[in-house]
Protein backbone atom coordinates (compact mmCIF):
# COMPACT_ATOMS: atom_id res chain seq x y z
CA UNK A 1 0.00 0.00 0.00
CA UNK A 2 1.33 3.41 -0.90
CA UNK A 3 0.63 6.96 0.19
CA UNK A 4 -1.85 9.37 -1.33
CA UNK A 5 -1.27 11.83 -4.16
CA UNK A 6 -4.01 14.36 -3.41
CA UNK A 7 -1.64 17.24 -2.70
CA UNK A 8 -3.75 20.20 -3.73
CA UNK A 9 -6.01 22.81 -2.16
CA UNK A 10 -9.01 20.46 -1.92
CA UNK A 11 -9.75 18.26 1.07
CA UNK A 12 -8.31 14.75 0.71
CA UNK A 13 -11.31 12.55 -0.02
CA UNK A 14 -12.66 9.79 2.22
CA UNK A 15 -10.03 10.06 4.95
CA UNK A 16 -10.18 7.23 7.43
CA UNK A 17 -8.94 3.73 8.18
CA UNK A 18 -7.37 1.95 5.21
CA UNK A 19 -6.47 -1.24 7.07
CA UNK A 20 -6.48 -2.66 10.61
CA UNK A 21 -4.73 -5.40 12.52
CA UNK A 22 -5.34 -6.76 16.01
CA UNK A 23 -2.94 -8.65 18.24
CA UNK A 24 -3.78 -10.55 21.44
CA UNK A 25 -1.74 -12.96 23.59
CA UNK A 26 -1.64 -16.65 22.71
CA UNK A 27 -3.02 -17.80 26.07
CA UNK A 28 -6.24 -17.22 27.99
CA UNK A 29 -8.07 -18.25 31.14
CA UNK A 30 -11.66 -19.50 31.01
CA UNK A 31 -13.95 -17.22 33.02
CA UNK A 32 -16.23 -20.05 34.18
CA UNK A 33 -13.21 -21.91 35.54
CA UNK A 34 -12.01 -18.69 37.15
CA UNK A 35 -15.38 -18.35 38.92
CA UNK A 36 -14.89 -21.79 40.46
CA UNK A 37 -11.27 -21.06 41.36
CA UNK A 38 -12.20 -17.75 43.01
CA UNK A 39 -15.07 -19.33 44.94
CA UNK A 40 -17.72 -16.97 43.57
CA UNK A 41 -21.21 -17.88 42.41
CA UNK A 42 -21.57 -19.47 38.99
CA UNK A 43 -22.31 -16.81 36.36
CA UNK A 44 -20.78 -13.91 38.28
CA UNK A 45 -18.18 -13.32 35.57
CA UNK A 46 -19.79 -15.06 32.60
CA UNK A 47 -23.28 -13.59 33.01
CA UNK A 48 -22.82 -10.68 35.39
CA UNK A 49 -19.90 -9.25 33.38
CA UNK A 50 -20.70 -10.99 30.10
CA UNK A 51 -17.16 -12.36 29.78
CA UNK A 52 -16.21 -15.79 28.39
CA UNK A 53 -12.41 -15.82 28.20
CA UNK A 54 -9.65 -13.45 29.29
CA UNK A 55 -6.36 -13.07 27.47
CA UNK A 56 -3.25 -12.30 29.52
CA UNK A 57 0.47 -11.80 29.07
CA UNK A 58 3.41 -13.60 30.60
CA UNK A 59 6.50 -11.64 31.63
CA UNK A 60 7.71 -12.09 28.03
CA UNK A 61 5.32 -9.39 26.79
CA UNK A 62 5.06 -5.71 27.66
CA UNK A 63 3.49 -2.70 25.96
CA UNK A 64 6.47 -2.29 23.63
CA UNK A 65 6.36 -5.88 22.41
CA UNK A 66 2.59 -5.77 21.85
CA UNK A 67 2.92 -2.67 19.67
CA UNK A 68 5.98 -3.99 17.83
CA UNK A 69 4.01 -7.09 16.92
CA UNK A 70 0.83 -5.40 15.74
CA UNK A 71 2.64 -2.77 13.64
CA UNK A 72 4.99 -5.34 12.10
CA UNK A 73 2.06 -7.61 11.21
CA UNK A 74 -0.08 -4.82 9.73
CA UNK A 75 2.63 -3.48 7.45
CA UNK A 76 3.66 -6.97 6.36
CA UNK A 77 0.11 -8.09 5.63
CA UNK A 78 -0.73 -4.93 3.66
CA UNK A 79 2.57 -4.82 1.81
CA UNK A 80 3.13 -1.26 3.01
CA UNK A 81 6.69 0.02 2.72
CA UNK A 82 8.00 1.63 5.93
CA UNK A 83 9.06 4.67 3.92
CA UNK A 84 5.39 5.37 3.15
CA UNK A 85 4.56 6.16 6.81
CA UNK A 86 4.76 9.87 7.63
CA UNK A 87 3.11 9.88 11.05
CA UNK A 88 3.10 7.31 13.83
CA UNK A 89 1.27 7.85 17.09
CA UNK A 90 0.65 5.46 20.00
CA UNK A 91 -2.19 5.53 22.53
CA UNK A 92 -1.56 3.61 25.74
CA UNK A 93 -1.85 3.82 29.53
CA UNK A 94 0.57 0.94 30.12
CA UNK A 95 3.83 2.72 30.92
CA UNK A 96 7.18 1.01 31.39
CA UNK A 97 9.08 4.29 31.22
CA UNK A 98 8.09 7.78 32.36
CA UNK A 99 10.14 9.46 29.62
CA UNK A 100 10.87 7.18 26.67
CA UNK A 101 7.83 6.70 24.44
CA UNK A 102 6.54 3.47 22.93
CA UNK A 103 6.66 5.27 19.57
CA UNK A 104 10.42 5.66 19.93
CA UNK A 105 10.77 1.91 20.54
CA UNK A 106 8.73 1.22 17.38
CA UNK A 107 11.25 3.22 15.36
CA UNK A 108 13.52 0.15 15.29
CA UNK A 109 11.08 -1.32 12.77
CA UNK A 110 11.85 1.62 10.45
CA UNK A 111 15.65 1.42 10.73
CA UNK A 112 16.27 -0.60 7.56
CA UNK A 113 14.09 1.74 5.49
CA UNK A 114 16.05 4.78 6.63
CA UNK A 115 12.76 6.55 7.39
CA UNK A 116 13.15 8.71 10.48
CA UNK A 117 10.80 11.46 9.30
CA UNK A 118 7.70 10.46 11.24
CA UNK A 119 5.61 12.91 13.23
CA UNK A 120 3.62 11.87 16.31
CA UNK A 121 4.34 10.61 19.80
CA UNK A 122 2.44 8.80 22.61
CA UNK A 123 -0.99 9.83 23.94
CA UNK A 124 -2.01 8.91 27.49
CA UNK A 125 -5.36 9.21 29.20
CA UNK A 126 -6.67 5.87 30.44
CA UNK A 127 -8.56 4.07 27.65
CA UNK A 128 -8.89 7.14 25.40
CA UNK A 129 -5.34 7.36 24.04
CA UNK A 130 -6.05 5.24 20.96
CA UNK A 131 -8.89 7.53 19.93
CA UNK A 132 -6.63 10.57 20.34
CA UNK A 133 -4.01 8.87 18.15
CA UNK A 134 -6.62 8.09 15.48
CA UNK A 135 -8.06 11.61 15.48
CA UNK A 136 -4.59 13.16 15.34
CA UNK A 137 -3.73 10.91 12.41
CA UNK A 138 -6.87 11.90 10.51
CA UNK A 139 -6.28 15.57 11.36
CA UNK A 140 -2.73 15.33 9.98
CA UNK A 141 -3.91 13.88 6.66
CA UNK A 142 -6.49 16.67 6.40
CA UNK A 143 -3.99 19.43 7.34
CA UNK A 144 -1.45 21.63 5.60
CA UNK A 145 1.28 19.52 7.23
CA UNK A 146 0.35 16.41 5.24
CA UNK A 147 3.09 15.31 2.84
CA UNK A 148 1.08 12.69 0.96
CA UNK A 149 2.18 9.70 3.03
CA UNK A 150 0.11 7.49 5.33
CA UNK A 151 -0.39 7.72 9.10
CA UNK A 152 -0.29 4.88 11.57
CA UNK A 153 -2.40 5.02 14.76
CA UNK A 154 -1.51 2.35 17.31
CA UNK A 155 -3.20 1.49 20.60
CA UNK A 156 -2.20 -1.19 23.06
CA UNK A 157 -2.47 -2.06 26.74
CA UNK A 158 -2.14 -4.78 29.34
CA UNK A 159 -5.11 -4.56 31.70
CA UNK A 160 -4.42 -6.29 35.00
CA UNK A 161 -5.96 -5.89 38.45
CA UNK A 162 -5.07 -6.92 41.95
CA UNK A 163 -6.72 -10.08 43.26
CA UNK A 164 -10.38 -9.38 43.94
CA UNK A 165 -13.62 -8.42 42.26
CA UNK A 166 -12.00 -6.40 39.44
CA UNK A 167 -9.48 -9.01 38.29
CA UNK A 168 -11.86 -10.84 35.85
CA UNK A 169 -12.33 -7.58 33.92
CA UNK A 170 -8.72 -7.59 32.72
CA UNK A 171 -7.33 -8.40 29.28
CA UNK A 172 -4.55 -7.46 26.86
CA UNK A 173 -4.07 -6.59 23.22
CA UNK A 174 -3.13 -4.05 20.57
CA UNK A 175 -4.69 -2.61 17.41
CA UNK A 176 -2.92 -0.76 14.60
CA UNK A 177 -4.76 1.33 12.02
CA UNK A 178 -3.37 2.60 8.73
CA UNK A 179 -4.89 6.03 8.02
CA UNK A 180 -5.13 7.91 4.72
CA UNK A 181 -7.43 9.06 1.91
CA UNK A 182 -9.73 6.85 -0.16
CA UNK A 183 -10.34 4.64 2.86
CA UNK A 184 -12.98 1.90 3.27
CA UNK A 185 -13.78 3.20 6.78
CA UNK A 186 -14.39 6.94 6.50
CA UNK A 187 -14.60 9.15 9.59
CA UNK A 188 -17.48 11.54 9.03
CA UNK A 189 -16.02 15.03 8.92
CA UNK A 190 -17.38 17.48 11.49
CA UNK A 191 -19.47 14.85 13.23
CA UNK A 192 -17.80 14.06 16.49
CA UNK A 193 -18.56 15.41 19.94
CA UNK A 194 -16.46 15.22 23.08
CA UNK A 195 -16.83 15.60 26.83
CA UNK A 196 -13.82 16.16 29.09
CA UNK A 197 -13.92 16.47 32.88
CA UNK A 198 -11.68 16.28 35.96
CA UNK A 199 -12.62 13.27 38.09
CA UNK A 200 -10.91 10.44 39.97
CA UNK A 201 -12.92 7.40 38.84
CA UNK A 202 -9.98 5.23 37.71
CA UNK A 203 -6.32 6.22 37.94
CA UNK A 204 -2.83 4.82 38.49
CA UNK A 205 -0.99 6.89 41.11
CA UNK A 206 1.36 4.09 42.21
CA UNK A 207 4.22 4.09 39.71
CA UNK A 208 5.61 0.87 41.18
CA UNK A 209 2.51 -1.16 40.32
CA UNK A 210 0.56 -2.14 37.20
CA UNK A 211 -2.68 -2.04 39.22
CA UNK A 212 -5.10 0.91 39.17
CA UNK A 213 -7.13 2.59 41.89
CA UNK A 214 -10.80 2.28 40.96
CA UNK A 215 -14.00 3.85 42.26
CA UNK A 216 -16.33 1.46 40.41
CA UNK A 217 -19.71 3.19 41.04
CA UNK A 218 -18.26 6.58 40.13
CA UNK A 219 -16.63 5.15 37.02
CA UNK A 220 -19.94 3.72 35.79
CA UNK A 221 -21.71 7.01 36.44
CA UNK A 222 -18.98 8.96 34.63
CA UNK A 223 -19.14 6.59 31.65
CA UNK A 224 -22.93 6.85 31.31
CA UNK A 225 -23.10 10.60 31.92
CA UNK A 226 -20.37 11.15 29.33
CA UNK A 227 -22.34 9.04 26.88
CA UNK A 228 -25.43 11.18 27.53
CA UNK A 229 -23.51 14.41 26.97
CA UNK A 230 -21.63 13.30 23.86
CA UNK A 231 -24.74 11.82 22.24
CA UNK A 232 -26.71 15.02 22.81
CA UNK A 233 -23.92 17.13 21.32
CA UNK A 234 -23.55 14.78 18.36
CA UNK A 235 -27.26 15.13 17.61
CA UNK A 236 -26.92 18.91 17.80
CA UNK A 237 -24.00 18.91 15.36
CA UNK A 238 -25.92 16.76 12.89
CA UNK A 239 -28.90 19.11 13.16
CA UNK A 240 -26.73 22.20 12.63
CA UNK A 241 -25.10 20.72 9.53
CA UNK A 242 -28.41 19.72 7.99
CA UNK A 243 -31.53 21.17 9.67
CA UNK A 244 -33.76 19.14 7.34
CA UNK A 245 -32.34 15.80 8.47
CA UNK A 246 -34.42 13.70 10.84
CA UNK A 247 -33.41 13.66 14.50
CA UNK A 248 -30.61 11.22 15.25
CA UNK A 249 -31.79 8.05 17.04
CA UNK A 250 -30.61 4.47 17.31
CA UNK A 251 -32.32 3.92 13.96
CA UNK A 252 -29.86 6.33 12.34
CA UNK A 253 -27.07 3.78 12.62
CA UNK A 254 -26.55 0.26 11.31
CA UNK A 255 -24.29 -0.51 14.27
CA UNK A 256 -23.34 1.09 17.58
CA UNK A 257 -19.97 0.30 19.16
CA UNK A 258 -18.73 1.19 22.64
CA UNK A 259 -15.60 1.17 24.73
CA UNK A 260 -15.94 -2.14 26.58
CA UNK A 261 -14.68 -2.41 30.17
CA UNK A 262 -16.92 -5.49 30.30
CA UNK A 263 -19.62 -6.67 27.94
CA UNK A 264 -22.59 -6.16 30.25
CA UNK A 265 -21.86 -2.43 30.50
CA UNK A 266 -22.11 -2.19 26.72
CA UNK A 267 -25.63 -3.61 26.73
CA UNK A 268 -26.55 -1.09 29.42
CA UNK A 269 -24.99 1.66 27.30
CA UNK A 270 -27.13 0.87 24.28
CA UNK A 271 -30.15 0.90 26.59
CA UNK A 272 -28.94 4.28 27.81
CA UNK A 273 -29.08 5.66 24.27
CA UNK A 274 -32.59 4.22 23.93
CA UNK A 275 -33.48 6.15 27.09
CA UNK A 276 -31.98 9.31 25.56
CA UNK A 277 -34.12 8.82 22.44
CA UNK A 278 -37.19 8.38 24.63
CA UNK A 279 -36.51 11.50 26.69
CA UNK A 280 -35.97 13.54 23.50
CA UNK A 281 -39.53 12.82 22.31
CA UNK A 282 -42.41 15.09 23.27
CA UNK A 283 -44.43 14.03 26.30
CA UNK A 284 -47.41 12.89 24.26
CA UNK A 285 -45.21 10.44 22.37
CA UNK A 286 -43.67 9.20 25.61
CA UNK A 287 -47.07 8.58 27.17
CA UNK A 288 -48.19 6.70 24.07
CA UNK A 289 -45.65 3.92 24.72
CA UNK A 290 -47.52 1.60 27.09
CA UNK A 291 -44.47 -0.31 28.30
CA UNK A 292 -42.51 2.89 29.08
CA UNK A 293 -45.12 5.55 29.92
CA UNK A 294 -44.38 5.28 33.65
CA UNK A 295 -41.02 6.91 32.85
CA UNK A 296 -42.52 9.87 30.95
CA UNK A 297 -41.17 12.41 33.44
CA UNK A 298 -37.80 10.77 34.05
CA UNK A 299 -34.68 12.97 34.28
CA UNK A 300 -31.48 11.53 32.80
CA UNK A 301 -29.19 12.63 35.62
CA UNK A 302 -31.37 10.87 38.21
CA UNK A 303 -31.26 7.46 36.54
CA UNK A 304 -27.65 6.23 36.59
CA UNK A 305 -28.40 3.64 39.27
CA UNK A 306 -32.17 3.32 38.80
CA UNK A 307 -32.63 -0.41 38.30
CA UNK A 308 -36.25 -0.06 37.13
CA UNK A 309 -35.27 2.33 34.34
CA UNK A 310 -32.24 0.22 33.40
CA UNK A 311 -34.25 -3.01 33.25
CA UNK A 312 -37.09 -1.45 31.24
CA UNK A 313 -34.84 0.11 28.59
CA UNK A 314 -32.61 -2.95 28.32
CA UNK A 315 -35.74 -4.94 27.49
CA UNK A 316 -36.97 -2.17 25.17
CA UNK A 317 -33.67 -2.13 23.22
CA UNK A 318 -32.96 -5.87 23.30
CA UNK A 319 -33.57 -6.47 19.58
CA UNK A 320 -31.42 -3.50 18.62
CA UNK A 321 -28.66 -4.72 20.92
CA UNK A 322 -28.70 -8.17 19.32
CA UNK A 323 -28.60 -6.73 15.80
CA UNK A 324 -26.47 -3.60 16.13
CA UNK A 325 -24.10 -4.03 19.08
CA UNK A 326 -23.67 -7.63 20.21
CA UNK A 327 -21.66 -8.62 17.10
CA UNK A 328 -19.04 -6.03 18.11
CA UNK A 329 -18.42 -7.88 21.41
CA UNK A 330 -16.88 -10.95 19.75
CA UNK A 331 -13.30 -9.98 20.64
CA UNK A 332 -14.17 -8.43 24.01
CA UNK A 333 -15.92 -11.50 25.40
CA UNK A 334 -13.00 -13.68 24.29
CA UNK A 335 -10.10 -11.38 25.21
CA UNK A 336 -11.40 -9.06 27.91
CA UNK A 337 -10.83 -5.34 28.39
CA UNK A 338 -7.87 -4.19 26.29
CA UNK A 339 -8.15 -0.55 27.51
CA UNK A 340 -7.15 1.71 24.57
CA UNK A 341 -7.77 -0.93 21.86
CA UNK A 342 -11.12 -1.91 23.38
CA UNK A 343 -13.33 0.20 21.08
CA UNK A 344 -11.27 -0.71 18.03
CA UNK A 345 -11.38 -4.39 18.93
CA UNK A 346 -15.14 -3.84 18.74
CA UNK A 347 -14.73 -2.42 15.24
CA UNK A 348 -12.58 -5.40 14.25
CA UNK A 349 -15.27 -7.72 15.66
CA UNK A 350 -18.02 -6.00 13.67
CA UNK A 351 -15.96 -6.42 10.51
CA UNK A 352 -15.09 -10.09 10.99
CA UNK A 353 -18.53 -11.39 12.01
CA UNK A 354 -20.42 -9.70 9.17
CA UNK A 355 -20.18 -10.33 5.44
CA UNK A 356 -18.82 -7.74 3.01
CA UNK A 357 -22.27 -7.47 1.46
CA UNK A 358 -23.79 -6.65 4.86
CA UNK A 359 -21.07 -4.14 5.75
CA UNK A 360 -21.06 -2.16 2.51
CA UNK A 361 -22.59 1.29 2.96
CA UNK A 362 -23.17 0.95 6.71
CA UNK A 363 -23.07 3.90 9.09
CA UNK A 364 -21.49 3.07 12.45
CA UNK A 365 -21.61 5.04 15.72
CA UNK A 366 -18.67 4.73 18.12
CA UNK A 367 -18.30 5.89 21.73
CA UNK A 368 -14.83 6.18 23.21
CA UNK A 369 -14.27 6.65 26.95
CA UNK A 370 -11.18 7.03 29.10
CA UNK A 371 -11.39 7.59 32.84
CA UNK A 372 -10.20 10.79 34.38
CA UNK A 373 -12.03 11.65 32.00
CA UNK A 374 -12.06 12.00 28.21
CA UNK A 375 -14.84 10.82 25.88
CA UNK A 376 -16.06 11.21 22.29
CA UNK A 377 -19.03 10.06 20.22
CA UNK A 378 -18.28 9.88 16.48
CA UNK A 379 -19.34 8.05 13.35
CA UNK A 380 -17.84 6.10 10.46
CA UNK A 381 -19.25 5.26 7.05
CA UNK A 382 -18.22 2.02 5.38
CA UNK A 383 -17.49 2.28 1.67
CA UNK A 384 -19.62 0.60 -0.96
CA UNK A 385 -16.46 0.10 -3.06
CA UNK A 386 -15.99 -3.66 -2.91
CA UNK A 387 -12.32 -3.44 -3.85
CA UNK A 388 -11.45 -1.22 -0.89
CA UNK A 389 -13.62 -3.23 1.49
CA UNK A 390 -12.23 -6.60 0.40
CA UNK A 391 -8.66 -5.40 1.05
CA UNK A 392 -9.63 -4.28 4.54
CA UNK A 393 -11.31 -7.59 5.35
CA UNK A 394 -8.47 -9.69 3.91
CA UNK A 395 -6.08 -8.38 6.57
CA UNK A 396 -8.49 -9.49 9.30
CA UNK A 397 -9.36 -12.86 7.79
CA UNK A 398 -7.31 -14.81 10.36
CA UNK A 399 -8.76 -13.22 13.52
CA UNK A 400 -11.25 -15.99 14.29
CA UNK A 401 -8.66 -18.70 13.65
CA UNK A 402 -6.13 -17.03 15.93
CA UNK A 403 -8.68 -16.60 18.72
CA UNK A 404 -9.62 -20.28 18.59
CA UNK A 405 -6.00 -21.49 18.39
CA UNK A 406 -4.97 -19.89 21.70
CA UNK A 407 -3.90 -22.11 24.58
CA UNK A 408 -6.14 -22.34 27.62
CA UNK A 409 -4.27 -22.15 30.92
CA UNK A 410 -5.68 -23.01 34.31
CA UNK A 411 -6.76 -20.32 36.80
CA UNK A 412 -3.84 -21.39 39.01
CA UNK A 413 -1.41 -20.79 36.13
CA UNK A 414 -3.09 -17.45 35.44
CA UNK A 415 -2.65 -16.32 39.05
CA UNK A 416 0.96 -17.54 39.09
CA UNK A 417 1.67 -15.62 35.88
CA UNK A 418 0.34 -12.39 37.37
CA UNK A 419 2.41 -12.95 40.50
CA UNK A 420 5.50 -13.28 38.31
CA UNK A 421 4.60 -10.05 36.52
CA UNK A 422 4.17 -8.26 39.88
CA UNK A 423 7.72 -9.14 40.89
CA UNK A 424 9.13 -8.13 37.51
CA UNK A 425 7.44 -4.72 37.07
CA UNK A 426 10.58 -2.68 37.78
CA UNK A 427 13.17 -5.44 38.14
CA UNK A 428 16.62 -4.67 36.75
CA UNK A 429 18.51 -6.57 35.54
CA UNK A 430 15.87 -9.13 34.60
CA UNK A 431 15.56 -12.10 32.27
CA UNK A 432 11.93 -13.16 31.60
CA UNK A 433 11.03 -16.78 32.29
CA UNK A 434 7.84 -17.11 30.21
CA UNK A 435 7.88 -19.51 27.25
CA UNK A 436 8.38 -18.25 23.70
CA UNK A 437 7.57 -21.45 21.79
CA UNK A 438 3.83 -21.10 22.50
CA UNK A 439 3.59 -17.60 21.02
CA UNK A 440 1.94 -16.88 17.68
CA UNK A 441 4.39 -16.82 14.77
CA UNK A 442 5.98 -13.41 14.29
CA UNK A 443 5.41 -12.24 17.87
CA UNK A 444 7.86 -9.78 19.38
CA UNK A 445 8.85 -10.53 22.97
CA UNK A 446 11.00 -9.16 25.77
CA UNK A 447 14.40 -10.82 25.72
CA UNK A 448 16.06 -9.05 28.65
CA UNK A 449 16.32 -5.92 30.79
CA UNK A 450 19.83 -4.83 31.67
CA UNK A 451 21.07 -3.17 34.86
CA UNK A 452 20.24 0.25 33.40
CA UNK A 453 16.62 -0.76 32.69
CA UNK A 454 17.24 -0.93 28.92
CA UNK A 455 14.96 -3.43 27.22
CA UNK A 456 15.94 -5.75 24.37
CA UNK A 457 13.40 -7.50 22.13
CA UNK A 458 13.41 -10.45 19.75
CA UNK A 459 10.84 -11.83 17.33
CA UNK A 460 9.60 -15.38 16.99
CA UNK A 461 9.78 -16.95 13.56
CA UNK A 462 7.11 -15.40 11.29
CA UNK A 463 4.58 -17.53 9.48
CA UNK A 464 4.55 -17.57 5.70
CA UNK A 465 3.34 -14.18 4.57
CA UNK A 466 0.02 -13.67 2.83
CA UNK A 467 -0.34 -10.18 1.35
CA UNK A 468 -3.85 -8.91 2.02
CA UNK A 469 -3.39 -6.41 -0.78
Amino acid sequence: MTGGTEMNNAWPQDVGILAMEIYFPAQFVDQAELESHDGVSSGKYTIGLGQTRMGFCTDREDINSLCLTVVNRLLEKTGTDYSQIGRLEVGTETLVDKSKSVKSVLMQLFADSGNTDLEGIDCTNACYGGTAALFNSVNWVESSAWDGRLALAVCGDIAVYAAGAARPSGGAGAVAMLVGPNAPLVLERGLRSSHMQHVYDFYKPDMSSEYPAVDAPLSIQCYLSSLDTCYARYRSKVASKDPKQQRVTLDTFNALLFHTPYCKLVQKSLARLALNDFVAEDKEARLAQDNLKQFADVQLDKTYFDRDVEKAFMAHSQKQFEAKTKPSLYCATNIGNMYTPSLYGGLVSHLVVNSAATLAGQRIALFSYGSGLASTFFSIRITEDTGRLDKLLAVLADVKTRLESRKKLSPADFVATLETREKAVHASPYTPCGPTDTMFPGTWYLQSIDDKHRRQYSRSEPAQQVNGH
